[in-house]
């Protein structure tokens, strides 16, 4: 399955499942970033950390671990 780590500037995904355990998926959660959210990626670092996106009406910018984690439809 596609990750939020491969999506590319442009495009808009939902998302599927939250990889990880505990504290990790719980900060991710408190993001905003929960199953079936719409997600659209604005721009990835040229060294491809971090990565910005727009979820629920505000910008946040994503570690690439945390965005590895993060599986996308």
């Amino acid at each position: 399955m596609a990750t939020l780590r491969t999506a590319k500037p442009g495009d808009t995904v939902r998302v599927a499942k939250i990889a990880g355990e505990g504290a990790v998926k719980r900060r991710i959660m408190d993001m905003g970033i929960t199953r079936g959210a719409t997600i659209t990626v604005r721009k990835v670092a040229p060294l491809g950390d971090p990565v910005e996106v727009t979820v629920r009406g505000y910008e946040l910018s994503l570690r690439k671990a945390d965005a590895e984690s993060i599986e996308v439809e």
